[in-house]
């Protein structure tokens, strides 16, 4: 499924949806390490972006969205629209990330608004 395919809006611009498959989600659960933490706790001595942090987060979303596309793909889907992340801390450090939207299966309008 191309990236190009997958939007947070409720409609694929030049293409009708044919077919909604249903929610697909894709959720990890991540926890710091405490070398993490350490290094976090220096950077914020710091100020400015905690780059540790950052990188943390942005890779549970990167595996919550590729889950979420591998889910798709296994029930037919060739786009996802609606896409939303979603993060919710299970305990202290440890969170849950999750990437969900509704999986379709759509097909290229024409120029004149016909299939």
């Amino acid at each position: 499924m191309q990236k190009a395919m997958i939007t947070s809006a409720f409609d694929l611009p030049g293409y009708k949806i044919e077919k909604n498959i249903g929610i697909v989600r894709g959720i990890t659960v991540r926890s710091r390490s405490i070398v993490g933490n350490f290094f976090g706790g220096l950077q914020t001595l710091l100020g400015g972006n905690i780059s540790i942090y950052t990188n943390l987060c942005e890779q549970a979303r990167l595996e919550a969205y590729e889950l979420m596309c591998k889910e798709a793909r296994k029930n037919g889907a060739n786009a996802i629209i609606a896409m939303r992340y979603d993060a919710t801390e299970v305990m202290a450090g440890v969170t849950e990330v999750l990437c969900y939207g509704t999986a379709v299966v759509v097909v290229p309008v024409g120029e004149n608004g016909s299939q």
